[in-house]
Order: structure tokens, then sequence, then C-alpha cells
């Protein structure tokens, strides 16, 4: 039965060839996500921080500026106020907030939230109350960054077992490169890194070594039936036999994180915006990246070695 294809079964792309400009490109973004962490860091959220989380809903519009200054007399380190919406949130709209605050250090967790609580009156309705305590706080974040680095490593070991050493070492350039521009995303555009930032960054690189594990199976199958090809034109043929698996899956998947995007709130939305903005970088590396690598390794069993040079397009 026909159906509609939005992509040819069949495509005659030379990845091979056009390497050098996914490398740079690859190179570019490495190169910001890098300036960026080094220089301003990552706007830490109250996980990693320490503090009070309040959120807090009235029955008509909230004036931000004006709780703003309601809660800057109170005198704590540091205050954020942003709107949300979502469910009860949605009637009217502007009719929650979430506050963030970070207290001095003579200054106790509940102690914060009640006097919040004293401040703002009776006219609003505090749905939740989160105290972090900056010790614990400083230990979920170097979990965090241990665990992410780990799964990085122990996924590439994986794949190193699984098939040979050298597609070991492209899948952890390959997936290190995606998590580490997709945490640099974080830093770029300042959004708030917690928790869920990290869950993001595991999840993207499952995601990312899947992508890669596919166009590696492809060129083992490959391998065994074209014995003498050149590997270069080896891992031409693999990546366009897998190229419209990869992008519809990939197109797929980012279809379900754009609802999360729009209506999952702010606690989501650095969440959801990394899965997709990892998706379009992790489908990108794996099909341009990750094979290229294997160009620049010993040969693997089985296939004729390949002169870089001479499979430029």
């Amino acid at each position: 039965m026909p159906f509609l294809r939005f992509i040819p079964e069949t495509t005659n792309v030379d990845f091979v060839g056009w390497r050098y400009y996914a490398f740079a490109m690859d190179g570019l973004l490495m190169l910001v996500a890098l300036i960026s962490i080094v220089l301003q860091g990552f706007n830490l959220g109250i996980d990693f921080t320490g503090g009070v989380l309040m959120e807090v809903k009235a029955a008509q519009v909230i004036d931000i500026a004006k709780m703003r200054t309601d809660i800057d007399t109170l005198g704590f380190k540091e205050v954020h106020i942003q709107y949300f919406g979502g469910g009860e949130c949605d009637a009217p709209a502007n009719s929650c907030v979430l506050i963030r605050v970070q207290p001095n250090a003579s200054q106790v967790g509940e102690t914060v939230a009640n006097t919040i609580k004293t401040k703002l009156g009776t006219s609003y309705t505090f749905r939740r109350n989160e105290v972090v305590g900056p010790q614990v706080s400083h230990e979920l974040f170097n979990d965090g960054v241990l665990a992410t680095v780990l799964a990085i490593i122990f996924i590439s070991i994986y794949v190193a077992f699984r098939f040979e050493w050298q597609y070991g070492i492209g899948a952890l350039i390959a997936t290190g490169h995606d998590v580490f521009v997709t945490a640099g995303l974080f830093s770029v555009l300042h959004m708030d890194f917690t928790l869920n930032s990290v869950a993001a960054l595991l999840l993207l690189a499952g995601y990312s070594i899947n992508d890669t594990v596919v166009v590696f199976d492809r060129i083992r199958e490959n391998r065994r039936k074209f014995k003498r090809m050149p590997l270069a034109e080896l891992i031409n043929l693999s990546t366009n036999q897998i190229a419209t698996r990869t992008t519809l899956v990939s197109a797929a998947t980012a279809l379900t994180m754009i609802p999360l995007l729009l209506y999952g709130g702010p606690e989501l939305f650095g969440f959801s915006a990394a899965i997709l903005f990892g998706i379009l970088v992790g489908t990108f590396s794996s099909t341009y990246v990750a094979a290229a690598l294997l160009l620049y390794l010993p040969a693997p069993a089985g296939s004729v070695e390949s002169n870089p040079a001479e499979s430029n397009a």
C-alpha cells in the first residue's frame, strides 16, 4: 500500500566527503560551549545552590514587581521570581509564581519560608515549599557530574566490547561531544541547571549512543557483505541506508518533546529544551561524525584501509 514519503527511500549523500564541514561545525559548538562554561559557568538551580523554593498562587494576577519589592525588604542574598502556567494557573493567567530565595548563611530554610509567608499575607496560597541545604546541594552537583561522566565512559566500553575498540572510541567522542555541547546550552542561555538538567543529559547520552550504534551496526553488517570495499565507501553506503530511519525517528521524538517544552512549565522547560537540542546535535554527530572518525583510527578487522585525504569530496 503506498504511503507518503518525506524522505526518499534511498539516498546518496557523500557523508564522508562532507566530514570536514561537520568537524568544523562541531568544533565551533564545542568552542562556544567551553568558553561560556569557563567564563560564566552554570546558572545553578536551587538543587545545587541551597535555599528555598516556593510555589505561590493567587486568585488574581500577581504583580511580580510589587512582590519582589516586598521580599527584597527581608534582606535575602538572592531572590528570583517568575510566572509559570498550566492547570489551575491558567485561570486567570499569571496567577502563579515560583519564588526562589538564596538566604544568607545565618538564615535557616524553614524560617525563611515562614518569613516570606508572613510578609506576603493570607491572600496567597502556598502550594509547594522546598528547602535544600548548601552541603547537600554541593554533593548533588558533584554526584550529578560524576554520574554523567561515568555513563558516557561505560557506554563507550560496552560499545568497544560489543563491536571493536575503534567503535568504542568513536562512541566516546560522539556521545561526550553531544552531552558537553548540550550542557553548554545551559551556560550560553543562562538557563537554570537543576537535577532535571542532569536527568536530561543522562537521557541524551542514551539516545545519542542509540543512534550511533545503529550506524555502527549497519557498517559491521556491510563489512561482511562487501569485504573488499574501501572503508570510506562502506561508511557512505551504511549511513545512507539508515538515513531515513534516523531522520524520521529523531523527528518523531522531537515532536513529542515540543508540547512538553510549550506547556510543561518552568520546571520542565530546561529538561525539554535540552532534549530537543540534544536530538538535533546527536543526530548530526551520529550521522556525520561518529562513523567518519573510524577513518582516522586503525581499520577495523575485515575492512580495506582508506586514506582519508583521498576520500574528500
